[in-house]
């Protein structure tokens, strides 16, 4: 793994690059800036979704219907033009006998949203760890997001917003909980 002062010597390169000086007063602090930026920015390679979800509760009074968090904030990078990607994820499961916190939910969209991304693999990876770890009835994952890449550049197409889906299980096969699922999820 490069080292920090490898990254700041990058950084360094790439605003000589872009045409300007690394070494004058307002730039001066910028390369230990943006690599720490990055470090925060690129924390979900450091998580690991299985910690986020591994602690369940039984105790749910015999609940056994859709469990939805909404509106959850995702800030991504393009893998491609390494831009923002800035949207919400919608997701939700169907318990068979436990629960997970909500709040561990956002953790896990948080902890695959801090990489190099695209969308539709973001969407995949967290129906498909929350799937795997909670064995639940289905998942549903419904991401909406506007992409830097797009807007800032190449097209230009402000507000324009990439929306992705990933259902499994009861949440997939199932025509009523399926339209439960987007229903709620869409806010409708």
């Amino acid at each position: 793994m490069p080292t920090r002062e490898e990254a700041e010597a990058a950084i360094r390169t790439l605003i000589r690059w872009a045409g300007d000086d690394p070494d004058r007063e307002g730039l001066r602090d910028t390369p230990s800036r943006v690599a720490k930026s990055y470090r925060e920015l690129f924390a979900g390679y450091a998580s690991d979704p299985h910690e986020d979800l591994e602690r369940t509760f039984a105790e749910v009074g015999g609940y056994d219907e859709l469990v939805l968090l909404r509106d959850i904030p995702v800030i991504s990078f393009c893998e491609h033009h390494m831009l923002p990607v800035v949207g919400v994820a919608h997701v939700g499961y169907l318990p068979t006998s436990r629960v997970v916190g909500i709040s561990k939910l956002a953790r896990v969209v948080q902890g695959f949203a801090r990489r190099l991304q695209i969308q539709e693999k973001l969407t995949a990876e967290i129906a498909g760890a929350i799937d795997r770890i909670l064995k639940p009835k289905g998942v549903g994952v419904v991401i909406e997001a506007e992409h830097s890449c797009m807007t800032l550049r190449g097209v230009k197409t402000p507000g324009t917003r990439l929306m992705t889906s990933c259902l499994t299980g009861d949440v997939r096969d199932d025509a009523r909980t399926r339209t439960e699922f987007l229903r709620l999820a869409m806010g409708k």
